[in-house]
């Protein structure tokens, strides 16, 4: 009688461990996280997040307030911008916190609010969200990765919201955002738009958006998605004469600042002519992190290109590869995510060992504070932080069913 009354209170203690630890989420703060070194390092970085946010409820390239920025860091832009606020936003959203629940939920809240603020001010025309220009973020991802950002942001949003209310104003500002990303798409299928060291990191975010949205019911992108579709199996096939893949047709002749517009009349895509580097700066990990992450979405897209699929991860194994431009920037990590984000649909050994190759690599760069900084091109702390978390938070999460639809 002894010992099952002693079994039902290590039981019931434990039952209330766990509630206790479910409550405390990612704080970074309590013990029970150090048991788990992802935890407690997700846990320093939402932290350090939330305690760098600006009073106007955004981030910039390297914390919310010029307080918190690094002496002697030579930052390209100040103030607070679009991008780096919604991808800290994303990190929140896929570690537990939304507009109802979790720790972190009035620092999200203001940052929703921060991006549709800037949506809802952006005119009708044009790809732009926000006329704060010449960002680390935009130098390094496109001039218009705040608007494929936001997208792909709210279309995850889109129906989450705690009222009838706040789900129209997130509807609406997403049905604003895929209008404008359907009419800037350029001619080859693609929004590589020039003024960017990697912009196919932005073609992919923008493609993945439109998924998203179009699965919620928000947006019938079905054209734009289907030409998206089909310039990333174009660019999986090796150019005519040459070793390497096709990519961008935006690369060459088209200026710094160049608006979708301009570019859509003066591009054609040439598979024979068009090489990887108008996307990616020369950098294959790049592309073919879009090109994974586009062509595996569905049990049917797996099957359909089983043979281009395999072909991208088996250059997994190569460190030369994956180590991209050959250190560690925000163009590594947010390829990283792509990457993660499809072997995780996929699931096998292939995923087993990236995901715990990639856990190590992320635990062993995070800094005392808990950020990670990159080592070229995007240094922000911010949008490294963030998608160091999201890295992390890869293999707890449910592969998103907008993007896992037969």
């Amino acid at each position: 009688m002894r010992s099952n009354r002693v079994r039902v209170l290590v039981t019931g203690v434990a039952a209330v461990a766990i509630g206790i630890y479910a409550e405390i989420g990612f704080s970074g703060d309590n013990n029970n996280a150090k048991k788990d070194p992802v935890d407690l390092a997700v846990g320093k970085g939402l932290k350090w997040l939330a305690s760098v946010q600006g009073n106007d409820g955004g981030w910039g390239q390297d914390g919310g307030e010029t307080s918190y920025v690094r002496q002697g860091e030579r930052l390209e832009s100040s103030g607070n911008d679009v991008a780096n606020t919604a991808v800290v936003a994303e990190a929140l959203l896929h570690t537990g916190t939304s507009a109802t629940r979790g720790e972190y939920r009035q620092p999200f809240e203001r940052a929703v609010d921060f991006i549709l603020k800037h949506v809802e001010d952006s005119p009708a025309d044009g790809l732009a969200v926000t006329s704060l220009q010449g960002t680390q973020i935009q130098r390094k991802l496109g001039p218009y990765i705040d608007t494929f950002m936001t997208a792909k942001l709210l279309a995850e949003l889109d129906g989450a919201m705690p009222t009838e209310q706040a789900n129209a104003r997130v509807r609406r500002n997403l049905q604003k955002c895929v209008a404008k990303i359907e009419k800037a798409q350029l001619k080859d299928g693609s929004w590589n738009i020039s003024g960017g060291w990697a912009p196919i990191l932005g073609t992919s975010m923008a493609s993945q958006s439109l998924a998203i949205a179009h699965a919620k019911g928000a947006a019938q992108p079905l054209m734009a998605m289907a030409r998206v579709e089909k310039y990333t199996l174009q660019t999986t096939a090796p150019a005519s004469g040459s070793g390497g893949g096709v990519g961008s047709g935006v690369g060459a002749g088209v200026g710094s600042g160049t608006s979708g517009a301009i570019a859509r009349d003066r591009v054609d895509f040439a598979p024979s002519t068009v090489e990887v580097s108008a996307a990616s700066a020369g950098v294959p990990l790049y592309k073919k992190a879009q090109e994974l992450e586009q062509l595996s979405r569905t049990d049917k897209d797996r099957q359909k290109n089983a043979k281009e699929i395999q072909a991208i991860t088996s250059q997994l194994s190569d460190t030369k590869f994956v180590t991209g431009f050959g250190s560690i920037g925000g163009e590594e990590f947010f390829s990283y995510l792509n990457i993660s984000e499809s072997l995780h649909r996929t699931g096998g050994p292939e995923w087993k060992k990236w995901n715990s190759e990639m856990t190590a690599k992320l635990l062993k760069l995070q800094n005392e504070d808990g950020t990670w900084a990159g080592h070229h091109c995007i240094t922000g702390r911010v949008a490294l932080t963030s998608a160091a978390i999201l890295l992390l938070r890869a293999d707890r999460e449910p592969a998103p069913a907008a993007l896992t639809k037969k």
